[in-house]
């Protein structure tokens, strides 16, 4: 019997080539990114030649005379920066001080099958600032056609790294997954932490006690357990230094009496050949001198085509977002409209991962302020459809004009949001309230009552 066949097969695969991959890289990365990155090529590149462009500086001098709200900061800094090089020794470097790439290296050690460990790592840069991983973005995962047994093995392995409550979707999830890695449980503290964390919040232990048959010693042992918790895991790898400034990548100002969307392009060098290394790569003695050059032309040109690329998708995305969020940036109301990321993918004919790299850690400045471009993607929030960030604006109001001296509670806010229209369960006000940084009512009233 044989044990050799032969057989056809036909399938399909992506092959990522070096133009591809710089391109995206380009594409992703925010304006003091892509500033940095200008500055390393050229210093490995001899046919890259950056120099400061007046041209530019006068434009956006220009510009600012008639949008005077702009930032005058553009121009801090050149595009050589004395921190660009490595670290001194000894020091610390931050960049491998990130929680992403702390959360990649531990991901690098579990001898993932490369798919796995490619979904894995994408989600650990989806990881915000405090540990947490936004549903948006896995239904994103679900949207793309990822399999959703994958995308939850995926999790399932985030979730396993340090710190514990990593990747968690809310703040109950995170502190379950803390509590779950406990030698010694305490008793009931996981089925608080997951079912009656607004109870706890408010001090009502009668409730909880008589729903888990506990007794109130019991019930107290497991709240002063999830006090010990990290409600925000990941701050523990924030600089210790600030950010003072954000450098906007885009503008959305009145010219004309037309609002439009002008990239800032402003801080960056202008970008060219070197006239002598092109020279010598065409007409040099030197043969393996010339092979070494033309790499390196080839290189630049390949620059120059991604930087044009960038250009053109951040604008058509922010287009997009200016046209969709209109009545937002002429003032005419504060509430955003339902936009979700792969709508706009669709509109523009990209792909939701070209969208979602071309807005990840770039900032839009209009009249208004500074938002991340992410600010702007919002989901429906019941019956009239709307935005999560309009019901907020809407959950604010109304503590606004509360009593202070009866203060509004969970279900109080919840029973007036009913009444507008907006259908939102009571856990999910006070979600959204406490990512406003709003404390609870008894809480509210405290404070007042110490003032």
């Amino acid at each position: 019997m044989s044990l050799l066949s032969l057989k056809t097969e036909l399938r399909q695969e992506l092959k990522l080539t070096p133009q591809l991959l710089q391109s995206m890289e380009v594409l992703q990365m925010n304006s003091q990114e892509l500033l940095d990155y200008l500055g390393r090529l050229s210093e490995e590149n001899p046919t890259l030649e950056l120099s400061d462009s007046a041209d530019l500086r006068s434009a956006y001098e220009s510009l600012r005379q008639r949008a005077s709200w702009l930032d005058a900061g553009t121009f801090g800094s050149s595009f050589a920066h004395e921190e660009d090089g490595p670290p001194e020794p000894g020091a610390v470097d931050r960049a491998l001080e990130s929680l992403s790439a702390f959360l990649c290296d531990q991901l690098e050690r579990k001898r993932l099958p490369k798919p796995m460990l490619a979904l894995c790592k994408y989600m650990a840069e989806l990881v915000d600032e405090d540990g947490y991983l936004a549903q948006e973005d896995l239904d994103g995962l679900t949207e793309l056609k990822i399999p959703a047994d994958m995308v939850e093995q995926a999790l399932d392995t985030l979730q396993s790294l340090e710190p514990a409550g990593v990747g968690a979707r809310d703040l109950s999830e995170c502190l379950v997954l803390q509590l779950s890695r406990q030698k010694q449980p305490v008793p009931y503290a996981m089925d608080i932490a997951a079912r009656f964390l607004t109870e706890l919040g408010r001090g009502h232990y009668g409730p909880i006690a008589k729903a888990l048959g506990a007794d109130m010693a019991e019930i107290q042992a497991a709240e002063k357990a999830i006090a010990a918790l990290a409600p925000h895991p990941g701050r523990a790898f924030e600089p210790t230094e600030p950010t003072v400034y954000v450098r906007p990548d885009v503008f959305v100002v009145e010219l004309d009496g037309e609002l439009r969307v002008v990239l800032n392009e402003y801080y960056l060098p202008k970008i060219s050949v070197n006239p002598y290394y092109e020279n010598m790569a065409r007409n040099g003695d030197d043969a393996e001198a010339r092979t070494y050059l033309r790499e390196k032309l080839r290189q630049t040109k390949w620059l120059l085509e991604s930087m044009e690329r960038r250009g053109s998708t951040l604008r058509r995305c922010a287009e997009a977002i200016l046209e969709t969020q209109r009545a937002f940036f002429e003032g005419k109301t504060t509430e955003l409209i339902p936009m979700k990321l792969t709508t706009l993918a669709e509109a523009l004919s990209l792909h939701p991962s070209t969208v979602s790299r071309a807005v990840r850690d770039k900032y839009l400045q209009c009249r208004q302020g500074t938002y991340p471009l992410r600010y702007f993607f919002n989901r429906a929030v019941g019956q009239r459809g709307m935005s999560r960030q309009a019901v907020k604006q809407r959950l604010l109001l109304r503590l606004k004009d509360e009593d202070p001296a009866h203060p509004l509670s969970d279900q109080a806010l919840c029973a007036l949001l009913t009444g507008e229209g907006i259908s939102v369960a009571r856990r999910t006000v006070a979600k959204y309230r406490m990512e406003l940084g709003i404390g609870t009512a008894s809480a509210r009233r405290k404070r007042r009552g110490t003032k």
